[in-house]
């Protein structure tokens, strides 16, 4: 989901020198005057701000923290949530504003409660990554990673300098998330630190203990392979139609194959191109929408004054949803694959894969195609595993397949951004993937 413009670098940078390790603590009382602002006190986050990537560089993560409403356990041992939003390029701010954070932007431009927020009972950070996307800060075009790697590198150094702000931090569970293009992120950066992990002393290491991907791109040689085959089977190409997609998916791999990536890119978006003239859906993301998903609320909010003033952002940055310099940075990244690093993933942490139900981007048929394929020990038992049935409050949501540390869930009325869809029902799938309850309990085979 990307955005038409996007704001020169230098200009953000500019701005940024007043506020490099700038962060506020929110307070939670609100009188009747501050009621009417457009950012009220109760809804600040616990902390917000700039964390830098280097000692060298100006460059800089924006991040919003809000700590657990009802934390079930002692605030030490309370998991927290980390969310990276997708793009490449788009702002985590989407998530925290739009799907899962604890507050929604209405159509006014105001802040509403999200009664199915994911910091219910855990810590929620959001992350805007990679620099430049957001509210995030590059000093220079160069800076911006090209690779995952790099991207993993500079969140790594984000997520440590955040674990140093406060010692509560230390010790407590890390479970990193995010959606589409996070696919990659997510994989990329719970891979990076594992890694690193091995090298650092124990009290100097990250406490990793599971990443949760959600309608990811994650292994796209098979993934592009899947579209024909998902929109024939729910009835929106005919078999001529399929076959002409199916062609132009070919290509596509043709292209990955010879690891001609910025071509492959192209390719795929064809692809893609061609799918939503057969179909003249209102958007891919989910096929059922009579209209394309209404974040933009999110960007007008967040360019208002007050608003980058209560978050600790300078007023003279120009805040978009998606950033088309970033997307073009990494363009040559996104046809590659990250599935070695979910191999990996799954062999010393958990994972959690879930999509919605009519996404016809990075839903369900695209993610099992390539799960299939994945080398892992248990990848045979996974797939003969039996898919049950999920119900939340006594009603059908979805279905749980799971083996030892891998599980996929795929959740029913929900379309790309799925908490946006099924806020209830995304909630209490996190929350009992992380915790470990009823379906997704940790049984011993």
């Amino acid at each position: 989901m990307k955005s038409k413009t996007s704001m020169p670098l230098f200009i953000k940078t500019v701005a940024f020198f007043c506020f490099c390790f700038f962060q506020i603590q929110s307070t939670f009382s609100v009188s009747a005057s501050e009621s009417t602002h457009p950012f009220p006190k109760q809804a600040l986050p616990t902390k917000s701000g700039y964390l830098p990537i280097s000692s060298t560089s100006t460059s800089a993560m924006f991040y919003t923290f809000y700590e657990a409403q009802n934390s079930t356990s002692p605030l030490s041992q309370t998991p927290l949530l980390i969310w990276l939003q997708g793009g490449p390029g788009c702002s985590s701010m989407i998530g925290n504003f739009f799907e899962l954070g604890p507050w929604f932007v209405t159509k006014s431009l105001t802040l509403q409660r999200n009664p199915s927020a994911w910091n219910r009972i855990f810590g929620l950070l959001f992350l805007d990554n990679p620099i430049g996307t957001g509210f995030s800060l590059a000093s220079t075009r160069q800076e911006i990673p090209t690779d995952q790697n790099t991207v993993a590198k500079h969140l790594f150094a984000a997520i440590t300098r955040f674990i140093q702000l406060d010692p509560l931090f230390k010790h407590r569970p890390i479970y990193i998330a995010g959606e589409s293009y996070a696919g990659k992120f997510v994989p990329a950066i719970g891979y990076y630190i594992l890694k690193k992990n091995a090298q650092l002393e124990v009290s100097e290491r990250v406490n990793l203990a599971g990443v949760a991907i959600g309608d990811g791109s994650t292994d796209p040689v098979t993934q592009v392979t899947a579209y024909a085959l998902h929109a024939y089977f729910v009835g929106l190409i005919n078999e001529r139609q399929k076959n002409e997609v199916e062609k132009a998916q070919l290509e596509a791999v043709r292209l990955i194959k010879m690891r001609n990536w910025s071509v492959a890119t192209d390719a795929r978006d064809t692809v893609l191109e061609l799918l939503q003239n057969m179909t003249g859906l209102a958007t891919l993301y989910d096929y059922t929408k009579k209209a394309p998903y209404r974040d933009d609320f999110v960007e007008k909010f967040l360019n208002i004054a007050e608003v980058k003033k209560a978050l600790g952002v300078n007023e003279s940055l120009v805040y978009e949803l998606c950033s088309d310099v970033v997307g073009a940075v990494l363009r040559a990244d996104v046809m590659k694959s990250v599935k070695y690093m979910v191999e990996q993933l799954v062999r010393r942490s958990r994972v959690l894969l879930y999509q919605g139900q009519y996404d016809l981007r990075n839903g369900a048929v695209q993610v099992e195609v390539w799960v299939k394929t994945m080398k892992w020990e248990g990848i045979v038992e996974f797939l003969n595993a039996e898919r049950k049935i999920w119900k939340v409050n006594g009603e059908l949501v979805g279905y749980v397949q799971k083996w030892k540390s891998l599980t996929n869930v795929v959740v029913l009325g929900g379309g790309h951004l799925l908490a946006a869809d099924q806020a209830v029902n995304s909630q209490a799938m996190i929350e009992d993937w992380v915790l470990g309850r009823g379906l997704f309990q940790h049984v011993q085979h």
